[in-house]
């Protein structure tokens, strides 16, 4: 009897983890507009690059994205193509209201299967974290500028649908903004605008108009 019990447990917690995962079917939901306003997410203006990211200006004109968890302040145009180096879900903390997940990408040599297979990466705690045996694959500065933690905000219920769908290794292209998010009582999170910088403050916050997976 106690050896079903314990089954039945274990089969409950793996469902309930299951659910809670990537690969459950339930979809995060894009953070709702403030009562009265209607968004809409332009992408910003230009092409999208073959690697890597493109900043771009903000255009005027272009006000401030209001959500009923707080307000995003367009700082830069973003686009850009890379590799999946890892994700992580959030549910907890105050950026769970605007972001579910983190993606750590990485673009020109940090998506080449030789450098990555000699780094153990992982995300915690919203940073990206990475390690390595002997001599780095890459000198540290390159390895710095051409990957970064990124803090996802999906702009609607499609680009949500497509962020739930991104796994570990897949080709991304994001079309977005950099923003600053803030709630009104002092609490801000404000994106990076740099590529080479790293440590506190450096990851980017994106709120992201359209996401797709590219083959």
């Amino acid at each position: 009897m106690a050896l079903r019990r314990v089954a039945v447990a274990g089969l409950l917690l793996g469902a309930l983890g299951w659910w809670y995962s990537p690969y459950s079917p339930r979809q995060p939901d894009a953070p709702a507009a403030a009562s009265g306003t209607t968004l809409a997410c332009p992408p910003p203006a230009g092409r999208d690059p073959a690697d890597g990211p493109l900043q771009t200006d903000v255009p005027r004109g272009l006000v401030p994205f209001r959500l009923e968890a707080g307000t995003l302040t367009p700082l830069a145009g973003f686009r850009i193509d890379a590799r999946v180096l890892s994700r992580e879900d959030y549910r907890l903390g105050r950026e769970a209201a605007f972001s579910p997940t983190d993606l750590a990408l990485g673009w020109e040599r940090m998506r080449e299967e030789a450098v990555l297979e000699r780094l153990q990466i992982r995300q915690s705690s919203r940073w990206y974290h990475y390690r390595w045996a002997g001599d780095p694959p890459l000198p540290l500065e390159e390895l710095v500028r051409s990957s970064a933690n990124m803090h996802i905000i999906p702009a609607d219920a499609a680009a949500a649908r497509s962020l739930r769908r991104v796994r570990t290794d897949d080709r991304v292209r994001i079309r977005g903004w950099l923003v600053e998010a803030d709630t009104g009582d002092g609490w801000r999170w404000r994106s990076s605008l740099r590529r080479d910088d790293r440590g506190n403050g450096a990851c980017e916050l994106v709120y992201a108009c359209s996401i797709e997976v590219l083959p």
